[in-house]
């Protein structure tokens, strides 16, 4: 037995160790991408590509105007907004209409549905009826765009082979330690993000500034209702067929920022959710693991969705891992172990934090400040994931039977801060 775990100890820490080394490179790899894209004159459109920027809502009234008003004051101008109030019982549509009133030039819609039908209905309802748009941006009601976020979207769909573009998404600040744990996770995050770009595996999309071609959402049917995950299922149908020449990129310059959870009972919340609507959506699509399907690159069916199986059995294992690396540490009277990982994580944290092209000096060295603690706190997230996971698990009714109902929403807690991008 002690064998077995210390093989699975060995196992583990290389996995993660060569993880941390492609993201590293890929992430890169990725930057140096944009810096030569940046450089090349690239023959820009005909015309301006109309933009149709969807906007879910429920119970948004601490937000909505924030909201519009990131959009109202993008650079790109050839655009309209449609917002699908779904079921509002506060003073979400109040407020969108005074801003209308407010700004009659502006091209905003409001949509106001008294029969609730969830996240994923209101969006492709407000698609088919009432969208103009050939590229088709969702945004959440607490998020904000980057002033340029939208320009720099539509660029990307000057490559034809293009169909989907992922945001970054960046955290709102919290200054308690579930804001600063969220804040270095996305970050850490979406900075592997560049890694799937390059290798062309990337499928997950989420719903937060995500911008895809009208056509590919007619062919495949817009969003799905039978999941807790629409976003993820979109980008995973998309994948499903053929992210060859058609790709799913991330736009590490289309910046959009969002509010963190904030108290630890949302934070499981959201993360079953998470956790059920993406292992929901994997196993709808298990057909493509090890594909040998031309339509498909190699690291998509051969690494990608074989390792999102496995990184959730790694996690399983992870508390009787810990257990064991305290025991060792114990017996032979040495944090060796500990100390290697905390040096190692913290190490690739720095990494992240500084190449940073979105942030100031004076942001990277307080992200730096935090970071020696950052490798303590991520325990409690592996933790919140753990129990995510089990509770999916020992609910395989729900991961198999999936219905309309689970497409059903409630907004968390709204701050309703003020932003500024760092």
């Amino acid at each position: 037995m002690n064998d077995i775990l210390f093989g699975l100890f060995i196992a583990v820490g290389l996995i993660n160790t060569a993880h941390l080394g492609a993201y590293v490179a890929g992430a890169n790899i990725y930057d140096i991408w944009q810096f030569r894209r940046s450089l090349r004159k690239v023959k820009g459109f005909r015309k301006q590509p109309f933009v149709s920027i969807i906007v879910p809502a429920h119970n948004e009234e601490l937000v909505i105007e924030r909201c519009l008003e990131s959009i109202r004051a993008n650079r790109y101008r050839n655009k309209e907004v449609i917002v699908h109030s779904d079921k509002s019982s506060d003073a979400t549509v109040k407020i969108i209409r005074a801003y209308q009133k407010k700004y009659p030039k502006f091209a905003l819609r409001v949509i106001d549905r008294k029969k609730q039908v969830g996240k994923a209905g209101g969006v492709n309802f407000a698609i088919q009826r009432y969208a103009k748009g050939s590229l088709i941006m969702t945004l959440d009601a607490d998020c904000v765009l980057r002033e340029d976020a939208i320009k720099n979207a539509v660029a990307y769909f000057r490559d034809p082979t293009t169909v989907g573009v992922a945001a970054n998404v960046r955290l709102m600040d919290q200054p308690t330690i579930l804001g600063i744990l969220q804040k270095f996770e996305h970050m850490i995050g979406y900075r592997s993000k560049k890694f799937y770009t390059m290798t062309n595996s990337e499928f997950i999309v989420g719903g937060v500034a995500s911008t895809y071609r009208r056509e590919i959402l007619e062919e495949v049917g817009y969003y799905d209702t039978d999941t807790m995950t629409e976003d993820i299922g979109l980008s995973m149908k998309i994948v499903a067929t053929g992210n060859k020449t058609r790709r799913i990129i991330y736009g590490a310059d289309v910046v959009a920022a969002t509010e963190p959870v904030h108290s630890f009972k949302a934070l499981l919340k959201q993360r079953y959710r998470w956790k059920m609507g993406s292992m929901q959506n994997l196993l709808k699509h298990t057909n493509m693991i090890a594909s040998r399907d031309k339509k498909y690159s190699k690291m998509l069916t051969w690494y990608r969705l074989p390792f999102s199986f496995l990184s959730e059995g790694i996690l399983l294992i992870q508390p009787i891992l810990i257990t064991y690396i305290l025991f060792l540490s114990f017996q032979y009277q040495t944090l060796g172990f500990f100390v290697g990982a905390y040096f190692t994580i913290t190490i690739y944290i720095l990494m992240a934090v500084w190449p940073d092209e979105h942030a100031t000096v004076k942001h990277k060295i307080g992200m730096s400040l935090y970071a020696p603690i950052v490798y303590f706190t991520f325990y409690i997230m592996d933790a919140i994931q753990v129990v995510s996971i089990i509770r999916c698990l020992i609910n395989p009714k729900q991961l198999m039977r999936r219905t309309a109902e689970q497409s059903t929403w409630v907004s968390p807690a709204r701050a309703g801060q003020q932003v500024e991008f760092s």
